[in-house]
């Protein structure tokens, strides 16, 4: 099984001295030109003048916006002790039980709109960067990840078993794993309320669905697997694909 995560926009501090980030020595080597290739734009669209409407971000973000232009010289943490959004929080990756923990260095990946994709294991510093931002000389970062992130995604994925989406559509435009849709599944929860506050609850229960999976110890290797061993915890719908080459969905049904 794979599971897929988004990174966060809301991330830790980091350490007041450290080592500086490594390109050659983060997963997934064959992502390193890319990743340089957008990284060189974010420290230059940072340091313009108009970066703040490029990136997204008002006035109140100008510290890590400045901070983007050093970060070749930022000291780093590992990658789930970086990210502190919602969704993270639901996963929780540093109460996680050894087991898990050692499931999750090979399971999990975090699909980033700076690095790509990582690993638990690789080391980075915090950053300010939408995903939709607009970057000198690159523009949209997510129409070059899409050059080569479904291909990486289908390495990962491998030969058997599940791959578990559990991003939102804005990060899975970075790029679906090629040629594997019939045992790629996304993940959605259907929570009563909505709004901003239903949004923050559902992203939680994603990060919580992916640390159930790591603790179970389980390995699904049909999407019906996967609806089975979730529906231990929640209600649990399973889509057939919409139509051929489209990955199906497990919906989480939540009570109001």
């Amino acid at each position: 099984m794979l599971i897929i995560v988004p990174s966060s926009e809301t991330k830790r501090e980091p350490p007041k001295r450290g080592k500086h980030v490594a390109l050659e020595a983060l997963s997934f080597p064959e992502l390193t030109a890319m990743r340089t290739r957008v990284l060189d734009a974010l420290i230059e669209t940072s340091a313009s003048p108009d970066a703040l409407s490029r990136l997204l971000v008002g006035p109140s973000f100008l510290d890590e916006v400045d901070r983007n232009v050093r970060l070749r010289s930022v000291a780093v943490r590992p990658v789930l002790d970086v990210y502190s959004g919602t969704l993270h929080g639901g996963l929780d990756a540093a109460t996680l039980s050894a087991g898990a923990k050692r499931r999750a260095a090979t399971r999990l990946v975090v699909a980033s709109a700076l690095w790509g994709l990582l690993r638990p294991a690789d080391r980075i510093p915090p950053y300010r960067m939408n995903i939709c931002a607009r970057l000198i000389g690159l523009d949209q970062p997510e129409s070059a990840w899409r050059e080569v992130l479904p291909g990486v995604l289908a390495q990962a994925g491998g030969k058997r078993g599940v791959i578990l989406d559990t991003r939102a559509a804005s990060y899975q435009a970075l790029g679906m794993p090629s040629g594997l849709s019939e045992r790629t599944v996304t993940l959605h929860v259907d929570a009563a309320g909505g709004g901003r506050a239903g949004n923050v609850f559902t992203k939680r229960v994603r990060g919580e669905a992916a640390r159930f999976l790591l603790e179970s110890g389980e390995d699904p290797r049909t999407p019906a697997e996967l609806a089975r061993l979730l529906a231990e915890r929640w209600p649990v719908r399973l889509d057939e694909p919409a139509r051929p080459g489209k990955p199906w969905a497990v919906t989480l049904l939540l009570p109001a």
